[in-house]
């Protein structure tokens, strides 16, 4: 079976009030698409990745009127995708949910939050992720309390065909950014902020991780995680990247989550140049590419399916670049690109 992962830059915006798909010749949200493009661009790369589930981070929003899940089956129905089906976790307000689309022949899918509610009055490990997380991020002696602005979605899954059953959790941590900032000042204040934000939220995915692992429970988590091995920043301050953290890095051995790009990337002297989001910097006037998106896998789920990973990149992948109209398809859906994994069971 194939998993996959795949942030869709403005999802919300192609959909009305009453969850249904505009595809009109109005621009969309990304830079010089029109909406009709680039909604027949997503529904091409879902169709062409063929994953039995796949995971929408920035998914369409829910509130007063709109509901995500309406949303993504109103698209699957439409594009006659047989991942007709969808599930999602905790809303959050921020027009950008965690959902899934799936496969209801091939797995079944169920919601299912692990952890007690907290409210961040006391230190509690691996609280449930809609509540409060009180840790100690730099280790200067004063805890703080972090929440989620987007709940990371956990979910029990089962292989119809085998019985094989696994947890999923589909994650989407706090942005690095420093937009807003005025003065050089405020942008580093603001990114120690951010990032102190980014490592609780990725600490807090691991003990659940280590949970898991403890229970023996096949595991993936996978999502964008707005971070990479060695990714530049406050690195100098905080020894490892939310990444490494959450793969377990620093810890026993045996119980490291398995990500090939992660790994390569964490390797100083390879020459490789892995990426799956491309985005414009307008003061240099040129893109720039980034590792943020992951699936990792427990090792006895890798070991004992043979797992093969993919980055759907239009340039990187030989597949997709001399394929025009996938090539194109992944440039215009969004600014990120799907990545998978292949299980045999």
């Amino acid at each position: 079976m194939r998993i996959a992962t795949y942030n869709v830059e403005w999802f919300e915006d192609l959909f009305d009030k009453d969850n249904n798909l505009v595809m009109d010749q109005d621009w969309s949200r990304r830079y010089d698409v029109k909406r009709v493009d680039q909604t027949t661009a997503i529904a091409h790369v879902m169709q062409r990745v063929d994953a039995d589930i796949m995971l929408i981070v920035e998914a369409p929003n829910i509130g007063r009127t709109q509901n995500t899940i309406k949303a993504l089956e109103n698209f699957t129905k439409h594009f006659g995708l047989r991942q007709n089906a969808a599930a999602m976790g905790f809303a959050n307000d921020t027009h950008q949910e965690l959902a899934v689309i799936y496969d209801p022949l091939v797995v079944s899918v169920s919601h299912e939050p692990q952890g007690m509610i907290s409210d961040g009055s006391k230190p509690a490990i691996a609280p449930r992720f809609d509540s409060n997380f009180r840790y100690d991020v730099d280790l200067d002696g004063n805890a703080e309390v972090f929440e989620f602005s987007k709940p990371p979605i956990e979910l029990a899954v089962k292989h119809l065909a085998s019985g094989e059953r696994f947890r999923m959790i589909g994650v989407h941590p706090k942005s690095k950014s420093t937009y807003g900032a005025n003065t050089e000042k405020e942008e580093i204040a603001l990114s120690i902020k951010n990032r102190k934000k980014q490592l609780a939220q990725c600490i807090w995915i691991r003990q659940r991780a280590d949970e898991h692992l403890a229970n023996s429970d096949p595991l993936i988590i996978l999502g964008d995680f707005n971070d990479g091995p060695g990714f530049p920043g406050c690195n100098q301050m905080f020894s490892r990247s939310g990444v490494e953290i959450v793969l377990g890095y620093g810890s026993d051995t045996a119980n490291h989550l398995v990500e090939p790009h992660a790994d390569l990337m964490r390797d100083t002297d390879q020459a490789w140049t892995l990426s799956t989001s491309r985005f414009y910097i307008s003061k240099h006037h040129r893109y720039q590419s980034a590792l943020l998106d992951y699936v990792m896998l427990s090792q006895d789920l890798y070991k004992s399916t043979k797992a093969e990973w993919r980055i759907w990149h239009p340039f990187d992948d030989p597949e997709c670049f001399k394929d025009p109209k996938m090539r194109e398809a992944l440039l215009t859906a969004s600014d990120h690109f799907p990545v998978s994994v292949d299980l045999n069971f």
